[in-house]
């Protein structure tokens, strides 16, 4: 063939796709370079991606896994509770102190937790594969979970930003979060960080507050028998916490002790001889729930800020005065019923508290969380509407049957006595005359009349709401009572020494509400359903007794105090003979017998030309409204009463 024309058209040239000499022209790449161009391209892609989820992993760990977390106090710490004379009461939350510096710990506290823990952990990069090989190999041998292959490390990454699910994902979590610590942090800082912040038992977190609060002693000052005692407890801290089993714990320190002298930080001879550890810390043995601190817990929780030990609360809780309210409920005869007790000053602060028969067996508070049935007890703002609207004690009312929406109340002992004074009424708690006087005053007056003592709980619609069938804690009606003690309403509850005196309330006006409402409290607790509550000095007070004597109450006050006591069935029982004025008026007095003589601070009491007198006279027990010198007694009495709330 001769020689190609250079100009010549080539329908498939060399240097263009799908040409014979495709890839074979000068220039053109080998075809066995194509596979390499793609892997790198792949390798490209592939470090892209690596590089992209491990920014990905190092943000997720410094959002999660913030090196100094572990180091951070708790958001709710331990409460310690005072009472009004500085004796601690109870304790609620976990204690967390400041952080410890294991350079600065004596060798064999350190020593004790890493020979117990990971002997190796000066070795491993946070995750330890012989560690987890002889834990698999013994818990075969076993035929159960006997040993753990976690490093300390790995334990601080899941006390400190894990929870405590039992997942492959978790531990995944786990070694990551180790391995960051590992990069990040020194193997001095890592141990530091775990011993501040491993739990301990008893609600403790932290070497340093372990310390105090089982030997009462810094860290830096723990014996070598107490550190294998609190090395011993990160296995199972709530069990073997030596508050709850010293034996055990002690058996459990003896283990460390062992390990430590096959780790070589012990001589085995030292090991052998140290006696086991002793409890020394007093706060160990401080109770850490009872009724008055479940109450004050929110309040005082929400005035605190997150910080390192226990804060300090002083309460308005007397301890002599809790001491007499326990001791009157245990002397009552109240077979299978439940006691509810609450007392205060009548400016609102309490003094004591009692919300079952056994915070132990049942923590639910019967004084301030029970919305129970008050029963004649509600009729105080019945009454107090009445002189609002310019009655009087002497205004008779009709004692009469009568029915209202086609329901018709009757007097508890089934006696009608015609025409009878408010005093007299009030007194005898007649339910139809009751009735009768609210449906004159109107319901509207009645309720603002309760809400203006304070009384917050929901008023049934009915009639029979004059009656008290609707629930309200024994505390708000308390507080109700406590308003007509101090003469202003409403009376703002408080437990905290912080909030007391803080109130804004207004007075009651004396001649045309406050006067009069004494003087109806004055009948109801001496003369009148409630006398068996009446003591050696003004008794002011009312009985409720519910429907089918569900509930039994009596609420009163005398001296400096005023005092409510619930008495009934959880499950609403009928109490059987039981009425407000029985057994709770009989804890009522046997509680004030013995507080108005330990009780500093005294109220109002009868000139003493009077003597232990008290009552009514005669004539007017028999319901004939005759008043002769009683109305001068209670003159006195008011004046006395009136004298005593201008000082304060």
């Amino acid at each position: 063939m001769g020689e190609r024309d250079p100009h010549a058209f080539d329908p498939a040239p060399a240097d263009m796709p799908g040409g014979e000499g495709e890839g074979t022209g000068p220039g053109a790449p080998d075809a066995g370079e194509r596979p390499p161009r793609r892997r790198r391209r792949w390798l490209r892609w592939g470090f892209t991606a690596f590089a992209a989820l491990l920014v990905a992993l190092v943000l997720w760990l410094v959002v999660t896994a913030p090196l100094g977390r572990s180091l951070e106090p708790l958001e709710e710490p331990a409460i310690l509770f005072v009472s009004a004379e500085g004796e601690a009461i109870a304790r609620r939350g976990a204690i967390k102190d400041e952080p410890v510096d294991v350079t600065r710990l004596p060798a064999h506290v350190t020593n004790a937790f890493i020979a117990i823990e990971d002997r190796r952990f000066y070795a491993h990069w946070g995750v330890d594969p012989r560690g987890i090989g002889r834990a698999l190999i013994a818990n075969a041998q076993a035929g159960g979970v006997r040993q753990g292959g976690s490093t300390i490390t790995q334990q601080l990454a899941k006390t400190a930003f894990l929870d405590g699910e039992r997942t492959l994902t978790r531990k995944a979590r786990e070694a990551v979060i180790a391995f960051w610590l590992e990069g990040w942090l020194t193997k001095d800082e890592i141990l530091s960080r775990y011993l501040s912040s491993i739990y301990f038992g008893d609600g403790v977190y932290g070497l340093r507050a372990a310390a105090r609060h089982y030997f009462d002693r810094a860290p830096e000052k723990l014996t070598l028998a107490e550190s294998a005692m609190l090395a011993g407890m990160v296995k199972a801290p709530s069990r073997l916490a030596p508050t709850r089993d010293l034996a055990g714990a002690q058996e459990r320190s003896r283990l460390v002790l062992q390990a430590m002298a096959e780790m070589g930080s012990l001589a085995p001879a030292e090991a052998s001889a140290t006696p086991p550890a002793r409890l020394r810390g007093q706060r160990a043995r401080l109770p850490t729930g009872t009724y008055f601190a479940d109450w004050v817990t929110p309040r005082a929780r929400a005035a605190i800020r997150p910080g390192y030990g226990i804060t300090r609360v002083p309460t308005t809780l007397d301890a002599d005065l809790q001491r007499l309210a326990v001791r009157a409920t245990i002397n009552a005869n109240l077979g299978d019923r439940q006691v509810g007790l609450v007392a205060m000053r009548p400016t609102g602060e309490v003094v004591a508290l009692i919300g079952g028969r056994s915070y132990k067996k049942s923590p639910f508070n019967r004084a301030t969380q029970a919305r129970r049935q008050p029963g004649s007890a509600f009729k105080l703002p019945v009454y107090l509407a009445a002189l609002r609207a310019g009655w009087r004690p002497d205004d008779l009312i009709d004692d009469a049957p009568i029915t209202v929406d086609g329901w018709s109340p009757q007097n508890a002992d089934g006696r009608y006595r015609g025409a009878i004074t408010l005093r007299e009424a009030f007194a005898r708690s007649s339910n139809a005359a009751t009735v009768r006087l609210a449906q004159e005053v109107g319901r509207e007056a009645v309720v603002r009349a309760a809400r203006d003592l304070g009384i917050t709980a929901e008023i049934p619609a009915g009639p029979s709401y004059a009656l008290g069938t609707g629930g309200v804690p024994l505390i708000e009606m308390t507080a109700a009572y406590a308003a007509i003690a101090s003469g202003q309403a409403p009376v703002r509850v408080t437990g905290l020494a912080a909030e007391a005196g803080s109130r804004a309330a207004r007075p009651l006006a004396p001649q045309r509400e406050w006067v009069p409402m004494l003087e109806l409290l004055y009948a109801a607790a001496n003369e009148g359903t409630g006398r068996r509550a009446a003591l050696r000095v003004p008794t002011f007070g009312k009985t409720g007794t519910s429907q089918d004597n569900r509930d039994a109450i009596f609420i009163g006050f005398a001296g400096n105090l005023v005092v409510g006591v619930w008495v009934g069935h959880d499950d609403d029982r009928s109490l059987g003979n039981v009425s407000g004025g029985t057994l709770p008026a009989a804890i009522f007095k046997d509680f004030m017998r013995g507080a108005l003589r330990v009780d500093g601070t005294q109220g109002p009491r009868l000139p003493a030309r009077f003597g232990p007198r008290r009552g009514l006279p005669a004539r007017e027990r028999d319901g004939g409204g005759e008043r002769g010198d009683n109305r001068e007694l209670l003159r006195l009495i008011t004046r006395e009463i009136e004298d005593f709330f201008e000082r304060l």
